[in-house]
């Protein structure tokens, strides 16, 4: 049979090495059930609570098993999969509905034994639990490091972290205390927030993240304390647990809940003060005239944010009330993207809403819908065509081999490893037995995915015809139709194209469940030439 090995490790208790770990108890165990190992996937500080899909190592994991690249799969627990109950429900029945066995080197867990349900059920809430409980002792150990002086979150820009017996204690970075001077200096002296992210990065001052400083690093969240103007501690007042980190169960993704004030922990501490009270003061008119406005707010323009920079592939947006150009440029200036280049917003949107006007329902495009998806649908049948006949050649073989293990037993009589094959011969041949027996999953018709495509098409038509069309409701349907689309200038000629994908693909992505089309790029359409 063909061996998966898959391994994971996530909390500060693990290190790498429990990676090698895991692999070597799965190899061990491949060895002797003497199967062939044909991929191995692993994730290296990720959380169980992130979904699978969502993880390097897990996504391969998965995409090897709807290829039907391998027959087990081998895990150190189901823990190591996911710690959720319902996505380890949902990610188990998944790869067995696909005829695949799971086996746990240390919990037993095996997906052929009797009473694996019970044993998922358990396992899956022991390992939530865990999680739970993680949580609470994690939050109440840190608080109890915030009560004695040590540091208890992130780091902040201005400070460093030292290590001292019991903890870790903040200190002032020197180095770093200059730059946030000099960025209260300039506030309180009238410069723009954006003049003085453009000095900071023409000059190499290296941001908290690292990629480039950015309005967004200054302006932060007034009500969360975040942002480089807004946090106390510059003025000697530390503030902890003011939120909480909460995962998306949908998306995997953290997202900050504040907490109420009566939950915070604040302690004063002078000696981090970096800037005087009279210039935190100063500053604040100044800092919230020069928040952003926009942030935050619904798109305003029709293309702007799903047009995408040729140089730094960062979103191209509306730089002002007639032009479109790189975000990247425009917040963090030259040194984070090169690009200068601007186009009219009346040009782009016409020459594109001329594109999705007048070319997606004519008959060539239709033709390619339909041509696309009559080859992927033939493909997914072809590909449930080859499990059924690999899972009749293994049953055939599998007959053989039980028939030689029985022949075996009768001539020199029973034993515990013959016993032991033959259970496992006859549990396989069950498996397959169910695989063979599944159907192919019902799949919408070319005819259904056209009407959806013509469809769609004319419900833009309709949403941009006369006065009445709105951005918030014509935006998700070029995006559906559109994808990415990249904004590309020649230096030397001085020529402008959009370069773009198949407006159908996306379509075709939603109704077969996320097949990649590894479609050909659209030729390339001309923008009208204009100055920068």
């Amino acid at each position: 049979m063909r061996a998966c090995l898959y391994a994971r490790y996530s909390t500060d208790n693990q290190s790498q090495n429990s990676i090698a770990d895991q692999l070597r108890a799965g190899r061990e165990r491949v060895a002797r059930e003497g199967w062939s190992i044909v991929a191995s996937h692993s994730d290296e500080g990720i959380s169980g609570a992130t979904p699978v899909a969502l993880r390097a190592g897990g996504k391969a994991l998965l995409a090897d098993a709807l290829a039907d690249r391998f027959d087990v799969l081998v895990v150190e627990g189901l823990d190591r999969i996911t710690r959720d109950l319902a996505e380890q429900e949902r990610t188990v029945k998944r790869l067995e509905h696909r005829g695949i066995r799971i086996i746990g080197t240390a919990d037993g867990y095996d997906s052929q034994a009797d009473g694996r349900k019970v044993m998922r059920i358990a396992r899956g809430l022991v390992n939530e639990l865990y999680l739970d409980d993680l949580r609470k002792k994690t939050h109440r150990g840190l608080s109890g490091q915030f009560e004695r002086g040590f540091a208890a979150g992130g780091r902040t820009y201005g400070y460093k972290s030292v290590p001292e017996e019991g903890g870790h204690r903040i200190l002032i970075d020197e180095e770093q205390a200059q730059h946030v001077r000099w960025i209260y200096e300039q506030v309180a002296a009238g410069s723009t927030l954006r003049s003085i992210v453009h000095d900071l990065n023409a000059r190499g001052v290296r941001s908290p993240r690292g990629n480039g400083w950015a309005a967004s690093a200054l302006v932060g969240n007034a009500k969360m304390g975040d942002g480089l103007l807004n946090n106390e501690i510059y003025i000697g007042r530390v503030i902890w647990n003011r939120r909480q980190w909460l995962k998306d169960p949908e998306t995997g993704k953290r997202l900050p809940v504040a907490r109420p004030p009566e939950e915070w922990l604040v302690r004063e501490a002078p000696e981090l003060q970096i800037i005087d009270q009279g210039l935190w003061e100063q500053t604040r008119p100044q800092q919230l005239l020069r928040a952003n406005p926009t942030r935050g707010r619904p798109h305003g323009t029709l293309f702007g944010g799903l047009l995408r920079c040729d140089t730094c592939d960062g979103p191209i947006i509306a730089i002002n009330g007639t032009r479109y150009g790189c975000s990247a440029h425009k917040e963090k200036g030259p040194t984070a993207c090169a690009n200068a280049a601007t186009w009219r917003r009346s040009d782009v949107d016409q020459r594109l809403l001329s594109e999705l006007r007048e070319d997606l329902l004519s008959p060539s495009a239709l033709a390619e819908v339909q041509a696309t998806v009559r080859r992927l649908l033939d493909e997914m049948d072809s590909g449930h065509e080859r499990v059924q006949a690999a899972a009749k050649r293994r049953s055939v073989e599998l007959d053989r081999e039980i028939e030689r293990i029985v022949d075996a037993i009768v001539t020199v009589g029973a034993s515990e490893a013959l016993a032991n094959r033959l259970r496992a011969a006859e549990l396989e041949r069950k498996t397959l037995q169910a695989t063979m027996q599944q159907a192919p999953q019902p799949l919408a018709s070319t005819a259904e995915i056209t009407a959806r495509y013509r469809q769609l098409v004319m419900n833009l038509k309709e949403t941009l015809s006369g006065d009445g069309h709105t951005v918030k409701e014509a935006r998700p349907i070029i995006a559906g139709l559109l994808g990415t689309v990249t904004l590309v200038r020649d230096a030397g000629t001085g020529e402008s194209w959009a370069r773009m994908k198949n407006p159908a693909e996306q379509l075709l992505l939603e109704a077969t469940g996320g097949k990649s089309l590894m479609m050909v790029a659209r030729a390339r359409f001309e923008l009208a030439t204009f100055g920068l």
